[in-house]
């Protein structure tokens, strides 16, 4: 029995080779950035030890990293990066501020926690 209710997208595709050749350039684009700082995430967490002096600073750059690679497959995979430059600041701007909060609130606590640990021996 044959279903008339089933689309065939594959169908749909009437791009021209250039244009595939654009967008899987487009995708490897994409893979190298994510990758290359996915890299610097892990090679800082590699080499640079806990207690160090620079530690603080290993921190905050992966905060910073996490949230520019979030930002970025925002903008790449759910297509907002196409969009007109004050519909990415209304989306982007709050999720950046509800990040900061959270990042505020977990550091606040861990101190919290770390100082009753202090206080009540543990």
């Amino acid at each position: 029995m044959l279903r008339d209710d089933v689309i065939e997208y594959s169908l749909d595709g009437h791009h021209s080779e250039e244009a595939g050749k654009k967008i899987r350039a487009k995708i490897w684009k994409v893979t190298a950035l994510l990758t290359a700082i996915t890299l610097v995430e892990v090679l800082l967490g590699v080499y640079i030890k806990q207690g160090s002096g620079l530690w603080p600073f290993v921190k905050w750059t992966f905060i910073a990293l996490t949230l520019l690679k979030a930002a970025y497959i925002v903008l790449i995979f759910m297509h907002l990066g196409d969009e007109k430059k004050s519909l990415k600041y209304i989306v982007l701007v709050p999720y950046f501020l509800f990040m900061l909060y959270l990042i505020f609130i977990a550091l606040m606590e861990a101190l919290a926690v770390g100082d009753a640990w202090a206080t009540y021996g543990g």
